[in-house]
């Protein structure tokens, strides 16, 4: 892990940047605003934050998580991720914003104070993908814009009613069992011959092959040259986020697949989440232009052959063509893309669709969402 970033002096009041040593009180508020007024602390929370937050290698003072001090200690805060972005090839350091917090009536002025510091005419880039309804009004009164594509993720079943079962364990939680899922199992399997329309069709011409992480990257990185806002993804950058992404083992493990032509030559990648050969969460999907229909179908026939239940992901319109064409496919809503910017080509770009962003380039991957 990187050395730990100087301590700024305190200030008496007012916005600044989050420094470790507040990192109890930003614990306590993270559990008291998002977890029902949960007062016991997971132990591995505070890590968990010092971690995702001071560790980035574009970490800064200036470009990370900013609270508002009332001058007796914080009362609100934003947990800001920097992560580097290619605007028309040009590098800029974005903010990835993952949680806005503030401590009740105490807290709602330097609420305030802090939303009005990340306004569109202060920042190069700001986003997020896990934003309410009233913060995405909040976001577009304050200059920014939604993306409507990427505010929904994508369902395929491939075994329907184990998938339903997972589904439910969210909220009853023995739904996941064997007990249950085992003779689900079973039905599946009858249903599966009775419906060819639950097995993908793989697409002709290409496989999937496992392969590196390094792999990935250089796949990516070619991959990703045709959108005019992308991530930069620096090799120290990319195994940052893949070593914290990789802390979210309620998820599963972290894999990587290349999808390769007949003569072994990538075309496609991407890397999900596979837990328990029960449900796999695409974090990235990538193609050269114009194999779409290829990468996406082979993804999903390789998942299906792997035997996972189901496959969720991230929407991304270069590819949403492709993933229209599957069966027993649902999308869901859970939470506002949402962007801000001083830049009007970043603006533009991102209202024409030029842009790949979520993922690794999200807060798909952050513990944040699932535990503590």
């Amino acid at each position: 892990m990187p050395a730990r970033p100087a301590e700024a002096p305190r200030r008496p009041g007012g916005v600044r940047p989050m420094t470790p040593r507040d990192i109890p009180t930003v614990a306590r508020l993270f559990s008291k605003t998002f977890r029902s007024g949960k007062t016991e602390l997971a132990p591995e929370l505070a890590p968990y934050l010092e971690a995702v937050f001071f560790g980035s290698p574009h970490y800064r003072p200036e470009n990370g998580s900013i609270v508002y001090d009332n001058g007796s200690g914080v009362s609100s805060a934003i947990l800001a991720v920097p992560m580097e972005i290619a605007v028309h090839g040009r590098p800029v350091i974005a903010k990835l914003l993952c949680a806005f917090m503030a401590d009740g009536k105490e807290g709602a002025a330097g609420a305030a104070h802090l939303a009005r510091h990340l306004r569109a005419a202060k920042q190069d880039m700001c986003f997020s993908d896990t934003s309410s309804p009233v913060s995405a009004d909040h976001w577009v009164a304050g200059g920014g814009v939604v993306l409507p594509v990427q505010s929904l993720e994508w369902h395929r079943s491939f075994r329907p009613l184990s998938a339903a079962a997972l589904a439910g364990s969210r909220l009853v939680p023995l739904l996941r069992s064997r007990g249950v899922l085992h003779p689900l199992g079973w039905i599946d399997g009858a249903l599966r011959r009775r419906r060819s329309s639950l097995h993908p069709a793989p697409a002709s011409g290409c496989r999937v092959v496992e392969a590196s992480p390094e792999e990935v990257f250089s796949c990516a990185g070619r991959m990703m040259e045709r959108f005019a806002i992308r991530p930069v993804w620096s090799k120290p950058e990319f195994d940052w986020l893949l070593s914290v992404a990789a802390l979210n083992r309620g998820l599963g493990t972290l894999q990587f697949r290349n999808v390769v032509d007949d003569g072994g030559r990538a075309i496609g990648t991407f890397l999900f989440f596979g837990r328990n050969r029960q449900e796999a969460m695409v974090l990235n999907v990538l193609c050269e232009e114009g194999r779409e229909f290829e990468v996406i179908g082979q993804m999903f026939f390789h998942l299906d052959a792997e035997g996972y239940a189901q496959a969720s992901g991230i929407a991304q319109p270069f590819m949403m063509n492709a993933v229209l064409r599957q069966r027993w496919l649902l999308f869901k809503h859970r939470g506002y893309f949402c962007m801000v910017t001083r830049h009007a080509e970043i603006k533009d770009a991102a209202l024409r669709n030029d842009i790949y962003i979520g993922g690794l380039a999200s807060e798909s991957w952050s513990r944040l969402l699932t535990d503590f």
